[in-house]
């Protein structure tokens, strides 16, 4: 055992040795930050560690040397063309509001924010369906984001019932005699008055035979889970005009978020050097300015690349070994492993299109489709895994790109600091003023966004995720071919109005259900 000999004059190479094997055994103590992607197999922690190396450096450079002419940033930003129709809620011959509703429906929804905004518009097509009155819907807790944001935090809750007064009655609390029914009371034991069993995409007679005779025996329904609990199809056009309606319409943001989106799309439109920088009293002053400048044009790009994506995608990221055991680890964690995409080998699932866009790889399709390096785009995300590290290379391509942190103080987020939902509603308020909107792979984000500006006839890209993912695997395609396979495969995905099929949900194609040929 080696010993410290205080009393020695002589300093011994022992003595160094001795000092250096004490240092190595206390740094970790003092600066445990620098050893924990060691020790614990967290998605991000090694995926900042191990930098993941770009994977199409030959179009990732190319790209870098891109130029763009007039021309074709022209015909890029260009608004969409006329498809001949019209968004049409008018009501269908709806008799006025019956004087005494059947009782009071409740719905717990989960899910995000949009997963949670659909949800809420098929809550008024039931309570109309069943002539009940609709409890402003309870949101539950969402356990990834722990986001304990009420109905109330998110939308604008006078609004919303003052939209619908005429088609169904809505309270924002029960009355005394039913405050017994809480999600507590429900979580305790089986209730009666408990709709449990509701099936996915349950028909409006479902509701009628199953739902209504509870209302009549009891006054009050809770229906637990309720998200995606309505059908699309053969429903009365009145149902579907309603659903639009409170979608499109009743639905929008509390005040401070809506203000504090303007501030954004300002700052966006008028940049620091072109219009006075924005300051943290910006909220304060009025965003009507009528400013001589023409404002600049910006994308919206939501970069749906967080860790619960990137690990239940089973994907290949490039960040090495380290990067694949980690997620490995955390798919097992979340999912016990029941994840189908882990059957299929990396190239099986980008030839299929499976695999979410890196912003490497979204920042490359927007450079071969036109978009230069004095492009505005706006950052939409929560967390992106990886981190800085991981976006650095879309930076790269587009050196004017922003967000929440970068275009507003600390003083104008406090309201919205750490909570998922609010800063989703920010986003999604951006990216319905947006020239261009566009998401790097679906989701329930990318689906409310694409109806919602279908519905304002607005552009949107829809990434051509085969087509993109067979690209990126050859690894011999020279950025010409590159380019002029992802104009071609994107000629018809900007945008143009598209008719919904059966099954295929009426937040994301909302004609003709919601919209009439002019």
């Amino acid at each position: 055992m080696m010993r410290f000999h205080h009393r020695s004059h002589c300093y011994h190479p022992l003595r160094r040795e001795t000092i250096a094997g004490l240092f190595l055994l206390l740094f970790p103590v003092f600066l445990p930050c620098l050893f924990t992607p060691f020790s614990h197999a967290s998605p991000s922690t090694f995926s900042e560690w191990n930098v993941p190396k770009p994977k199409h450096l030959p179009l990732l450079r190319s790209a870098l040397q891109r130029e763009s002419s007039n021309g074709e940033l022209s015909d890029l930003w260009a608004p969409l063309a006329d498809h001949g129709w019209r968004p049409c809620l008018r009501s269908v011959n709806a008799p006025s509001l019956p004087q005494k509703p059947e009782g009071f429906l409740q719905v717990f929804l989960d899910g995000g924010l949009n997963q949670q905004r659909m949800g809420i518009c098929d809550a008024v097509a039931v309570a109309k369906i069943l002539n009940a009155t609709l409890v402003i819907p309870h949101l539950e807790v969402n356990p990834v984001w722990q986001d304990s944001s009420s109905f109330i935090d998110i939308f604008d809750v006078d609004h919303f019932i003052n939209v619908l007064k005429d088609d169904i009655s809505i309270v924002k609390e029960l009355p005394d005699e039913f405050s017994w029914s809480t999600r507590e009371y429900y979580a305790t034991a089986i209730r009666a008055t408990r709709i449990k069993r509701a099936p996915v995409h349950a028909s409006a007679n479902w509701y009628l035979d199953n739902v209504l005779p509870v209302l009549q025996s009891y006054g009050i329904a809770a229906i637990s889970p309720f998200s995606h609990r309505l059908s699309f199809d053969n429903l009365p056009s009145g149902i579907q005009q309603l659903r639009c309606k409170v979608n499109f319409k009743a639905l929008v943001f509390v005040p401070h978020i809506r203000a504090l989106g303007d501030a954004l799309v300002h700052r966006l439109s008028y940049p620091p050097g072109q219009s006075e920088p924005g300051s943290t009293n910006y909220l304060r002053e009025t965003t009507d300015q009528n400013d001589k400048q023409r404002p600049q044009k910006f994308v919206v790009l939501h970069l749906r690349f967080d860790k619960d994506m990137a690990a239940h995608s089973a994907c290949d990221f490039g960040g090495g070994k380290a990067e694949k055991l980690a997620l490995a680890k955390y798919r097992q964690t979340l999912w016990q492993g029941r994840v189908l995409n882990s059957q299929f080998t990396d190239e099986e699932l980008r030839s299929q299109g499976r695999c979410p866009l890196t912003p490497e790889e979204i920042g490359l399709l927007l450079a071969a489709l036109g978009f230069d390096n004095s492009t505005r785009l706006y950052l939409a995300s929560h967390k992106v895994y990886g981190g800085e590290a991981r976006i650095s290379t879309l930076r790269e391509l587009f050196p004017l790109m922003e967000d929440k942190k970068s275009l507003a103080s600390s003083e104008e987020r406090v309201r919205i600091k750490g909570k998922a939902s609010l800063l989703a509603a920010v986003d999604y308020y951006v990216g319905m003023q947006s020239d261009i909107f566009v998401s790097a792979s679906p989701g329930n984000m990318h689906n409310a966004l694409v109806g919602h500006r279908t519905f304002e006839n607005r552009k949107t890209i829809r990434p051509n995720m085969a087509l993109l993912g067979q690209l990126f695997l050859n690894k011999n395609i020279t950025w010409s071919e590159f380019r002029e396979a992802v104009v071609e495969g994107h000629q018809n995905r900007q945008g143009q109005l598209r008719l919904r099929k059966p099954k295929q949900s009426l937040y994301t194609y909302p004609s003709p259900d919601c919209m009439c040929q002019a």
